[in-house]
C-alpha cells in the first residue's frame, strides 16, 4: 500500500510544506530540490517523482519557500539565489526523513533541478555521513561553491545537450567535485527538457544512478 502524506518541515524559524509519497516496498528516498521560480508543484518534478516512485523509490517533494518568501521573491528574487538558505533546509528534509516513520530506515537521496541543484550539493556536503548520492537535472552545481569540495557521495550531472552555457559550468563543477562524479548529455535537450522523451530520459538515468550510485550512465559521460 502506498503511503502519502503532506508533512511539515521545520526549518529555522519557518516551516516548510512537502508532498512525502511512500511505495509499499521502498528501497530509498529522494528529496526533490526544486529550482528558482518554482515549488513543488512543478511538473517536471513531478513526472520525475511518478517514475521513480513507480520503481519502488520514495519521494518528497519540498517546497524551498513559505508562501510569505515566495511572494517576495517573485518581485525581489532574492532567495532564490540564496543557495546557503536553500541548502539548509534540503538539509532539514534530509533530517526530517531519518526520524520519519516511513522512512527512518531509508538511506536518502538528493534530486536537484537548476539552482536547487546547488542546494543539494550543499546539504550533501552538510551531511556527508548520511546523503547516498546525488542527481542535478539542468542545474547549477557551481552555486554551491566551497561547498562543492566537501560533497562525498556520488554525483550525476544531466544537462541539455543545447543548454551550452550551462553544460559548461556543469563540466568545470565536475572538476571540483572530490566523489565520483558522472556527466551525462541528453543530445539535443535545452534547459527545461522540454523536448519529446527528454524528461523520460532524465527519469531513466536518475533512477539508475538511485539504485547504484557511481556507476556510470549507459550513453554520455562516465565516472572520473
Amino acid at each position: 500500500m502506498t503511503f502519502d502524506e503532506t508533512v511539515s518541515v521545520p526549518a529555522g524559524d519557518v516551516s516548510l510544506t512537502g508532498d512525502l509519497r511512500v511505495p509499499e516496498h521502498p528501497s530509498g528516498v529522494v528529496v526533490f530540490a526544486h529550482g528558482s521560480g518554482s515549488s513543488r508543484h512543478s511538473p517536471r518534478n513531478r513526472g520525475v517523482a511518478e517514475y521513480l516512485h513507480a520503481n519502488d523509490l520514495a519521494t518528497l517533494l519540498l517546497d524551498l519557500l513559505t508562501e510569505d518568501e515566495d511572494r517576495v521573491d517573485e518581485v525581489t528574487r532574492e532567495h532564490r539565489f540564496d543557495i546557503g538558505l536553500l541548502g539548509e533546509r534540503v538539509v532539514a528534509a534530509v533530517d526530517l526523513l531519518r526520524t520519519h516513520p516511513a522512512t527512518a530506515g531509508l538511506r536518502p537521496h538528493l534530486f536537484g533541478a537548476s539552482t536547487g541543484s546547488a542546494a543539494a550539493l550543499v546539504a550533501a556536503a552538510e551531511r556527508a555521513d548520511r546523503v547516498s548520492s546525488v542527481v542535478s537535472r539542468g542545474g547549477r552545481p557551481d552555486l554551491a561553491g566551497d561547498a562543492l569540495s566537501r560533497v562525498r557521495a556520488p554525483v550525476l550531472l544531466i544537462v541539455g545537450g543545447r543548454d551550452t552555457e550551462v553544460l559548461e559550468l556543469n563540466r568545470q563543477a565536475a572538476d571540483r567535485l572530490p566523489a565520483r562524479c558522472a556527466l551525462h548529455v541528453i543530445p539535443g535537450a535545452t534547459h527545461l527538457f522540454p523536448e519529446s522523451g527528454a524528461l523520460d530520459q532524465v527519469a531513466v538515468v536518475a533512477r539508475d544512478w538511485f539504485f547504484a550510485p557511481g556507476r556510470p550512465p549507459h550513453r554520455e559521460g562516465g565516472p572520473r
